[in-house]
């Protein structure tokens, strides 16, 4: 089961336990996929479906941030005026998609605007790191290390410390237009959260405050991440039930006061009452009922969106969604497991507004947990025939980023025809899946070869 939950950071319970202390192994041999696509024979497209990519293709000069960045500026055109721009990942542990993403997002902020970057990562997280970026609070070490455990380890890598870095600069240079992060993932809500509905309640309506409390009992979290992720999951289904109809009260008693002359405090406490909410319903469902596991998975998709779209029109600001592939895309890879992604939803509720971006690659390394548990270091060779990538990798720029809507024929075709791509996320041996590249994302960034991203804290 672990093999279909591993395109993200879904439920822990359903990816297994992460061996959190092992160390990374280097050069690993890969085995053989676990998940292949379909037997069905795949026809390699003609040198005509090659030139027609090439002659899309825009170049991409680096990955590495920094610089000049006019090579980017065919991808502010391709996404337009969008209010949020997904852009993914092929693998949930490789430094070239997360170096390419702060360069990517420090283009958007410099020339398209954008002023919020948001992660894959549980809410309570985005807004520590937020406070961090904003205002300087905290240490975003050690902000790393508390939040990104278990599940969410992954995050915490030297890109992402660089990204972090890099927007507490930008906003002590620019205090009046600040770049703002965010996280739109359920799966962890931290403590703070839970206090600041409890102030809210405490000041607006104290005559809830003991029923408020009361509601929440033994649910704000008094351990570290990793470890109240751990318990939490090993609570009964029943209780974890319970827990979901306490949260839920506790949501619609404060929706039902209204905002008492502070609208802006009022919005403010029921979007963190419902991220508490969310990450209790998250964990209520029957994870033994294949049903219901995948209705989790969709309910976790919809959440994210729903995140992502209250930040948006709240601040007002630009968003760069990074998450992976799957997660971006428009289209399910794996409909049994994953009924609907969060692009999907995304584009639902704001239509050419939001703008999907995926990330392929023909070769190279990445971290990903093995079969034994453990973290190892992954190394693939060139992309076979019959997929994607053998056909991306033979356009004549090493990396490029290409508009999949304006690809001209026979390549048109080509790239609405699903056929096998890698899409590896938390654990491996992972896929490939049968992907249509243009039905689930409208641009493409393809490399040549990558590396596998430097883990910190271990």
């Amino acid at each position: 089961m672990a093999r279909h939950m591993a395109m993200a950071l879904t439920l822990p319970v359903v990816l297994g336990t992460l061996t959190l202390g092992a160390p990374a192994v280097a050069a690993v041999p890969p085995s053989p996929p676990s998940s292949p696509s379909s037997a069905r024979p795949v026809t390699e497209p003609g040198p005509a479906a090659v030139a027609a990519l090439d002659r899309a293709a825009h170049p991409l000069r680096t990955v590495e941030p920094g610089g000049d960045t006019r090579d980017l500026r065919p991808l502010g055109e391709m996404t337009g005026d969008a209010r949020v721009v997904g852009l993914g990942e092929a693998t949930h542990s490789t430094h070239d998609f997360f170096a390419l993403k702060d360069r990517v997002f420090r283009h958007l902020v410099t020339e398209r605007g954008f002023r919020t970057f948001a992660l894959e990562a549980s809410w309570s997280t985005g807004l520590r790191l937020d406070d961090y970026v904003v205002h300087g609070r905290g240490d975003p070490r050690r902000i790393m290390r508390d939040e990104f455990q278990r599940d969410y380890l992954w995050w915490n890598n030297t890109d992402y410390l660089k990204l972090v870095e890099w927007m507490r600069r930008y906003n002590v240079r620019h205090p009046d237009d600040p770049v703002r992060f965010l996280g739109d993932d359920i799966a962890w809500t931290g403590p703070e959260v839970y206090d600041e509905v409890m102030e809210y309640v405490a000041g607006h309506h104290p005559a809830l405050s003991a029923r408020v409390a009361e509601l929440y009992r033994g649910l704000r979290p008094a351990v570290p991440t990793g470890t109240y992720i751990e318990e939490y999951l090993g609570k009964p289904y029943v209780e974890r039930r319970e827990a979901a109809d306490r949260t839920g009260e506790a949501l619609r008693l404060l929706e039902r006061q209204g905002p008492d002359g502070d609208r802006a405090g009022y919005d403010r406490a029921v979007q963190q009452a419902t991220a508490i909410d969310r990450t209790a319903r998250q964990y209520a469902f029957d994870f033994d009922d294949p049903a219901q596991t995948a209705a989790a998975m969709r309910y976790r998709d919809e959440a994210m969106a729903d995140n992502v779209l209250w930040w948006q029109r709240r601040t007002g600001t630009k968003v760069l969604l990074s998450a992976h592939n799957a997660h971006v895309s428009y289209e399910t890879m794996d409909p049994r497991h994953y009924p609907r992604m969060q692009g999907a939803f995304l584009r639902d509720r704001l239509g050419a507004d939001y703008v999907s971006v995926g990330l392929t690659f023909d070769r190279g390394s990445f971290n990903a947990t093995g079969q034994d548990g453990a973290i190892h270091r992954w190394t693939l060779g060139p992309a076979g025939p019959g997929g994607n990538e053998h056909i991306l990798d033979r356009v004549r720029h090493r990396d490029y980023l290409v508009d999949l809507r304006t690809v001209g024929p026979p390549a048109a075709a080509w790239l609405r025809e699903a056929r096998p791509t890698r899409s590896i996320g938390t654990d491996y041996p992972d896929g490939p899946y049968d992907i249509a590249l243009a039905r689930a994302h409208d641009v493409l960034i393809h490399l040549h070869e990558v590396e596998a991203a430097r883990l910190r804290d271990r």
